[in-house]
């Protein structure tokens, strides 16, 4: 059982669940403490009666059996126990009943603080004639609260759901008293709903007991969470392996929790952190994105705006590319492009065997290229936080080849040229031999004279890139 007491006498109830409630004995070879309940749940401001019986042998060796101390302690140090009639906390609140072998203790006018284990302990005329009763009793003192459990908000008027309450559970069986504005009002339950304005005041009490009433509540001070507000400190730009705090805070009655998420590009955001500040140690590009808050409390939650953090960074290694890809044939257009990952965006700078070419945008272009562009390229990249530079790129350029076949009684003559010469192979009869023949810029039709051993021939031209 446990006992809820509402003045001097004891009223007993069944046990609430999942509390133990038992009648306690402690003793053994006749000695004993025996207490009705383990656990009292009293309200500020009532009396309390913590019953308990003690016993002991009549006689031992042939001497009667005397009680010459009884006390009750809460605190106890290298077995010195401290009577709580001489503790200024309990002065002129505290009264031992008396009676055969009745060792009940009563407080009045009880206060949170005496919340406490409380044990009784008896001392004899007989040689280690001394007992306490341990485990003791467990007080709990309790104050009435009323909470708001939902605030709804019309046009005309409003409607609260109120409910008084208290710390410890309190016995379905109780009646309550509820106050409007300090009006008694026709209520006996420990929920209420009622319409109300933003100026009112309520409060509520156990029946018989108004005298312990709870303090009143005003709603106009009751508030779903305000949209929250975010700050960053410190102000100003963010640089990756900075250290940056992120604050959410809300206007809301009862205090609001929260928690911060970072929006993500799946519809799911992401859950960041239960607490009203989100704190970024040494921060990374990867932190970059957009933040919110929740605000929530019993009557309700809201967001914050989005709040944007962008990480500046130095340009990580950049890469180099070479389109089209494949073999760099002369005379064709190629491009080499330089890419970094950077924020803000990174300028470049082109170099060939350590020379500067261009210095501003990421491709460099050959609308025609030669032999003359072959060469090792790389790029630099920078911005204000840092620079890097790329890996070195090779760029080995293929001559455009003509092919000519001849044939004759001596032989088939095989003619090669690269931009402007080109070489003459001729097999025959005899030795292969060979020709040079320069100014190939000059041919203008796809005939052309070629010597070969004293003899003008005109063949055809075949191109092959």
């Amino acid at each position: 059982m446990i006992n809820f007491v509402l003045s001097t006498e004891v009223i007993n109830y069944d046990c609430a669940p999942n509390v133990l409630c038992v009648t306690v004995v402690q003793g053994q070879n006749g000695w004993g403490v025996t207490y009705t309940s383990t656990q009292i749940c009293a309200l500020k401001g009532s009396t309390v009666d913590i019953s308990c019986t003690y016993r002991h042998p009549s006689r031992i060796n042939g001497h009667d059996t005397e009680v010459e101390e009884k006390m009750w302690f809460t605190r106890a140090r290298n077995n010195d126990y401290v009577d709580i009639r001489s503790d200024p906390e309990y002065l002129g609140r505290v009264q031992y009943i008396r009676g055969n072998n009745d060792c009940t203790l009563r407080i009045t006018d009880l206060r949170e603080s005496d919340s406490a284990e409380y044990k009784f302990r008896f001392i004899t005329n007989q040689h280690d004639g001394k007992y306490t009763g341990s485990p003791g009793v467990t007080l709990s003192v309790t104050d009435l609260q009323v909470q708001v459990s939902r605030l709804l908000v019309y046009e005309s008027n409003n409607w609260a759901d109120l409910k008084c309450h208290s710390s410890c559970r309190l016995p379905d069986r109780l009646h309550y008293v509820w106050y409007k504005n300090g009006q008694k009002m026709e209520r006996r339950t420990s929920s209420y709903s009622v319409s109300v304005y933003p100026a009112d005041s309520f409060a509520c009490a156990v029946q018989g007991h108004e005298n312990s009433r709870s303090r009143p509540v005003i709603l106009a001070s009751v508030l779903y969470p305000v949209v929250p507000s975010v700050s960053v400190s410190p102000s100003g730009e963010i640089v990756e392996g900075s250290s940056v705090t992120l604050t959410c805070s809300s206007d809301a009655n009862p205090a609001a929790t929260y928690t911060w998420y970072k929006k993500k590009e799946i519809p799911d955001h992401g859950y960041v952190s239960k607490e009203p500040q989100l704190f970024l140690m040494s921060i990374c590009s990867s932190d970059s994105g957009e933040y919110y808050c929740s605000a929530k409390n019993e009557l309700g939650w809201t967001n914050s705006e989005q709040i944007f953090i962008d990480v500046k960074y130095a340009p990580r290694v950049p890469s180099v590319s070479v389109s089209p890809s494949g073999e760099i044939v002369e005379g064709s257009s190629v491009t080499l492009t330089c890419s970094s990952d950077a924020n803000p965006a990174a300028t470049y700078t082109w170099f060939r065997d350590s020379q500067r070419l261009l210095q501003g945008p990421e491709s460099y272009q050959f609308t025609s290229i030669s032999t003359n562009n072959n060469g090792i390229y790389y790029c630099k990249s920078e911005n204000q936080y840092g620079r890097i530079t790329s890996s070195p790129l090779l760029i080995d350029v293929q001559c455009k080849s003509f092919q000519i076949m001849h044939a004759n009684i001596n032989g088939i003559c095989l003619h090669t040229y690269c931009l402007k010469t080109y070489a003459l192979k001729c097999f025959g009869l005899g030795s292969p031999q060979d020709h040079s023949i320069s100014s190939c810029e000059h041919i203008s039709t796809r005939s052309m004279p070629i010597v070969f051993i004293k003899h003008i021939f005109f063949i055809t031209v075949t191109e092959y890139i």
